[in-house]
């Protein structure tokens, strides 16, 4: 599927705020939908790129061999899925923000790893 419909799927998660598709290279959004005033987009990019290539440093540095699927950040309010293309961090990431009181975190995590894994770009 392609980026924008990647994207309205995503929005269409029970408890979506906001969602993107990012280049974990630059850290730029190739396209957002959602977000708003208490969630900057692009803002959310740069700095969830910087927690994938964190977290590619530290399996590197700790020899494991193994990779990631999808990073969560649990906040009081919300939860932010990261789940990458490229399970060693080199490629894109799909970033998705949910509303707690309203998302299901395991069905929220099942469709993105759906919507991953049909992305084309």
């Amino acid at each position: 599927m392609r980026i924008e419909t990647a994207l309205k799927e995503a929005m269409a998660i029970d408890g979506a705020i906001g969602a993107a598709v990012v280049d974990c290279e630059s850290g730029m959004s190739l396209g957002s939908l959602g977000g708003g005033r208490d969630l900057d987009l692009e803002v959310a990019a740069a700095g969830n790129t910087e927690v994938v290539r964190a977290k590619s440093r530290t399996l590197n540095a700790l020899g494991m061999n193994d990779s990631v699927e999808d990073i969560l950040i649990t906040l009081g309010e919300q939860y932010h899925l990261i789940r990458l293309t490229d399970s060693r961090g080199g490629g894109l990431f799909v970033y998705l923000a949910l509303d707690r009181s309203r998302s299901n975190l395991a069905l929220a995590r099942h469709t993105l790893k759906h919507i991953v894994n049909s992305l084309e770009v």
